[in-house]
């Protein structure tokens, strides 16, 4: 459990005003994560008297805390020291004596970098929580960097400033740190809210910077993460009388698209394994309580078996266990109000959470009621003896993957991710998918049990990283830098908030808090080609020009006729977005998951321009697990009438799209194609629709 403050001890220094420990620098960095000690090296390269002031008793956040396999998308954009801890990471396996429980050569080559492109400073990308806090740990030793650890922000009256600037903090201890420039790299966002700069919490509206895929996304389905067979949510199947089984809302959901105060569910990464020298079993937690699995024992009973889907596997016959599927580790709906609560709040919230995962551990792996074949599975499996050893072998940090969000001098959001505008002044990138997790679980309309909020966009290669977005508007602070909780949609975080991403933003808001300093500037004076020409020299990587991995996401804007892509469509129920496969228009495609046969039909709906005869075209990525026998129907005024389209072949049309006849239609009127599940021996698929005038 992630460690709280010891307010007995500080109680005396707190009535009495005083404070028992004060001291000058030049950049205060308040925060334990990754962030924070990329941010702390970049100082002491760039001559800078710095301190990090953390309320973690362990460096890293979660890089230390469990997650193992990063989430990196394209490594090539991963540069400076973030690119360097991972080569420290490499170093440390590439010796024999690393691998205790497994031997070096079963693992492979899994997570480490190209050689042929590394060199010497290879990378590996994947690791065990311990060896990821040596590193973070071995950095703070070699630059002699003071670390305050234990040490929580007084969020009352612990930050001092005058004429707009952070003169200094000072802890709940008591501790006073005066600085030029401050860090906030806390996962939370504190010392930002206490200096009083602007931040927002939940999901903005599509409306607020004109996106897409930002607000309630009531029938859009990602990821798997959602119940593809019905299950009733009533404690008596199918009688509502009987009330709700637990952490199930019984609050609407919201519209589409609007706006609400809902963060994505939080989890801890666990490192778990099945080495019986080193596994521990689930232990029993403290209020454990069965019932809270009902809703798992029903997904369990419609056959559902991907349990082990993201038993990740690190060094050493480990794992980072991550949430997959309909009811896993995620709490969802249990953290809503964790970004603005009290210190003793945070708390609670944090012990449920750490009382539901090893709950839920404990129950698969010895409740009689779980089937068979999975407890006997689960119960192979435990927590790792040798991570973790000050806190009962759990993780000592929650996943926060979202809490407050600045709102500064620019706003990333998913137009920057998607690169449909220029991003100014970049110093840094990502890659990585727009990726939310469910934020609540409800009740449909038909009476079933369905989550919401899991979204998975594609940002189709790497996108660039304003500075503006790590600093705050001027008029509210001007010697704060944000490397963490940056200035971003609900959409635009999904992709942001990875630990490569942190580690990269701290280090670059170091070498601008340097520039301030030097030149007596407000951060948000900084030269940026001056910025730009040091980071570059220190190996950041603002620009890419190189391949994208795959040809994806071709625009339709490029195609004759009129379009409709599948992204458009609303009512896509039980169907799954993906861009697995090569080649699709747009942002991705969807498939019906291959169950749940004639549950659902996928409608487009085309209008006729100008009255005339038009061939009507159907595209789907093959693939050799697709369906030989999906139907699609045209229906028109002139009737309707079903092809039968193999999609493992590829469409005969340009390699994109399938002929499925000709209609005559008036203008304005309405051309439907309906593709059905009924029947199909295999994945079905759907991309795109096109009418195409006959000349």
């Amino acid at each position: 459990m992630k460690r709280f403050l010891s307010i007995c001890s500080v109680a005396a220094a707190l009535f009495s005003g005083a404070s028992v420990y004060a001291a000058s620098y030049d950049v205060v960095i308040y925060g334990g994560t990754s962030a924070a000690v990329t941010a702390a090296v970049q100082a002491k390269r760039a001559g800078l008297s710095v301190v990090v002031v953390s309320p973690d008793n362990h460096l890293g956040g979660l890089s230390s805390g469990g997650l193992g396999w990063t989430d990196t998308g394209n490594k090539a954009v991963i540069g400076g020291l973030a690119r360097e801890f991972y080569h420290r990471v490499w170093k440390h396996y590439d010796q024999d004596d690393a691998w205790r429980f497994q031997e070096k050569s079963s693992y492979g080559n899994k997570g480490q970098g190209n050689a042929a492109i590394d060199g010497v400073n290879r990378t590996m990308w994947i690791f065990e929580p311990s060896v990821a806090e040596a590193v973070f740990d071995g950095f703070v030793k070699e630059y002699d960097i003071p670390v305050h650890r234990d040490e929580w922000l007084d969020r009352k009256n612990g930050v001092k400033m005058k004429n707009g600037k952070i003169r200094s903090i000072t802890t709940l201890s008591g501790k006073t740190f005066q600085g030029k420039v401050f860090m906030d790299t806390t996962y939370e966002g504190d010392l930002m809210a206490t200096a009083g700069v602007s931040y927002h919490v939940g999901r903005e509206s599509i409306d607020t910077y004109g996106e897409e895929w930002n607000g309630v996304q009531v029938g859009v389905l990602h990821h798997g993460h959602w119940f593809k067979t019905p299950v009733s949510p009533y404690k008596v199947p199918g009688d509502p009388s009987s009330g709700l089984l637990p952490r199930i809302s019984g609050e609407h959901p919201g519209v589409k698209g609007e706006g609400d105060h809902r963060v994505q569910a939080y989890c801890f990464r666990m490192c778990l394994t099945d080495h019986p020298e080193n596994r521990v079993p689930f232990p029993k937690p403290e209020g454990y309580d069965p019932d809270q699995y009902e809703l798992l024992l029903r997904v369990l009973a419609t056959g559902w078996r991907e349990g082990f889907r993201k038993f990740d596997p690190i060094p050493n016959r480990k794992t980072d266990t991550n949430n997959h599927g309909p009811f896993s580790t995620d709490n969802i709906g249990m953290n809503y109000d964790y970004p603005n609560a009290s210190y003793e709040r945070r708390q609670e919230i944090i012990r449920e959470h750490e009382t539901f995962q090893m709950g839920l551990m404990y129950f698969l792996a010895n409740d009689p009621r779980v089937p068979d074949d999975v407890r006997e599975k689960f119960s192979q499996w435990g927590l790792a003896k040798d991570e973790f050893k000050d806190n009962g072998n759990w993780s000592h940090q929650l996943y926060i993957r979202e809490a407050r969000r600045m709102i500064g001098e620019h706003v990333m959001t998913e137009h920057d991710c998607l690169k449909t505008r220029p991003t100014p002044k970049p110093i840094g990138m990502g890659s990585y998918t727009i990726d939310s997790h469910n934020v609540q679980r409800y009740v449909t309309p038909e009476g079933y049990v369905q989550n919401e909020g899991d979204i998975g966009v594609s940002t189709k290669g790497p996108y660039q990283i304003s500075y503006q977005s790590l600093t705050p508007k001027k008029s509210e602070c001007k010697n704060l830098l944000v490397p963490v909780c940056v200035s971003s949609s609900h959409m635009a975080f999904g992709s942001i908030r990875m630990e490569p991403v942190f580690m990269i933003l701290g280090h670059s808001a170091a070498t601008a808090a340097a520039i301030a300093i030097e030149k007596g500037q407000a951060v948000q004076d900084v030269d940026y080609d001056e910025l730009k020409a040091r980071l570059i020299k220190d190996g950041q990587v603002l620009d890419y020009n190189g391949p994208i991995k795959q040809s994806k996401g071709i625009s339709l804007k490029t195609q004759p006729g009129v379009t409709l892509d599948d992204s458009k469509l609303h009512q896509v129920h039980p169907w799954t977005s993906s861009t697995s496969s090569k080649d699709y228009f747009e942002r991705g495609y969807l498939h019906d998951g291959n169950t749940d046969k004639g549950r659902s039909d996928l409608v487009f709906k085309l209008k006729a321009p100008a009255a005339g005869e038009y061939e009507v075209r159907f595209a789907y990525p093959e693939h050799g697990n697709r369906a030989t026998n999906t139907p699609v129907t045209v229906r028109s005024s002139n009737g309707e009438s079903t092809v039968k389209v193999n999609q493992k072949k590829a469409p005969g049309i340009d390699g994109a799209w399938h002929f499925l006849g000709r209609v005559q239609a008036s203008k304005g009127e309405e051309i439907q194609v309906i593709i059905s599940t009924k029947g199909t021996d295999g994945y079905v698929v759907a991309d795109a629709v096109q009418l195409l005038p006959v000349d």
